[in-house]
């Protein structure tokens, strides 16, 4: 058996992952990439509108896509690269949720994936208070300049399998996992017709209402004044799917989130995690608002609870900082 997979990384237009407009593909055989494509695309109809923080994020802007195909016509070029290769992403659910929202709100049907995501394997290989792709791909040796260039991430993406292949010894994706005892997730095939997954739904039911939305938010919609407030803190979905990497997390929030605090910790148990209002000894992730990113961590702009995860961490424990867009991310919502 050899160490062949393809790694896949997609930006999108908006906060629902179904509105992907650029895409990075790496194809590894034997541990050595061998073959790189990447595509520009306009997200499904209806989906299509650029918000600000997206662009601001990955430089993408409407007119840059304005005479690319859209995602169903993309796709089958996608999969043909993708062939039956197990998929390799950083946050997966993220990635693989792209795929199937993008599928979902097209019309598509889309062949089952076998898959790996990194963040997870990052978080049980690596001892890095924060696997965001940067800090990962450090680690790993991989060099990653433009973070959010697709075709970049992707690679850097691949560069982390490659690199915790190594340090377990193991020759193929099926020998990693059976030396950490783990078993390779799966997403299912879905032919039009099935039930849509969750975040699909709600991208449907906002259709028409964005134009509300976009007054609210400009007349200062959302006000941070009055959070924010804990709320209590749910238990832990057990029947959430295990290789999701906020599964059997004891997560924490801090600051002032774009989403009610009680609201991120109903998500999270969702996804199996247990939410606390304080950072202990239990502690394994801190989500971060204010607006933080992972190069904050450096800086020193941080909040009381952050600093104190930064403390804990030095000290050995195993804890990690997100930023609410990478917890957003892996929870499936805007």
């Amino acid at each position: 058996m050899a160490l062949d997979f393809t790694a896949i990384d997609f930006e999108t237009a908006n906060g629902f992952r179904g509105s992907p407009c650029s895409v990075g593909l790496t194809k590894v055989r034997g541990g050595v990439v061998v073959e790189e494509a990447s595509w520009l695309m306009r997200p499904p109809e209806n989906h299509d509108h650029f918000d600000f923080h997206n662009t601001r994020i990955h430089g993408i802007r409407a007119e840059d896509v304005a005479e690319a195909p859209r995602f169903a016509e993309v796709f089958p070029e996608i999969g043909a690269f993708i062939g039956e290769d197990i998929v390799a992403a950083h946050n997966a659910a993220f990635d693989l949720g792209v795929i199937r929202s993008g599928l979902e709100v097209s019309g598509l049907p889309g062949p089952a994936y076998e898959y790996v995501c990194t963040v997870m394997l990052s978080r049980r290989c690596y001892s890095l208070v924060s696997n965001s792709l940067p800090y990962a791909a450090e680690e790993a040796g991989v060099p990653l300049v433009n973070h959010h260039d697709a075709t970049e991430d992707a690679r850097a993406c691949a560069g982390i399998l490659v690199d915790i292949a190594r340090r377990n010894n193991a020759n193929s994706i099926a020998e990693l996992y059976l030396s950490l005892g783990l078993s390779l997730p799966v997403q299912p095939a879905f032919r039009p017709g099935e039930a849509l997954s969750k975040q699909t739904l709600a991208a449907l039911a906002a259709v028409g209402t964005r134009r509300t939305q976009s007054s609210a938010a400009g007349n200062g919609g959302r006000s941070w004044s009055s959070w924010p407030e804990e709320g209590s803190n749910p238990e832990p979905n057990l029947a959430a799917e295990p290789s999701h990497p906020l599964f059997g997390q004891t997560v924490v929030f801090t600051g002032e989130l774009g989403i009610a605090r009680p609201d991120a910790k109903q998500r999270a148990a969702e996804m199996g995690a247990r939410p606390e209002s304080r950072v202990t000894g239990r502690t394994t992730v801190l989500v971060v608002g204010d607006g933080f990113v992972a190069g904050d961590l450096r800086t020193g702009r941080l909040t009381g609870k952050a600093k104190r995860v930064l403390e804990l961490h030095s000290r050995g424990q195993q804890i990690e900082v997100l930023s609410e867009g990478e917890f957003l991310q892996m929870v499936g919502g805007n």
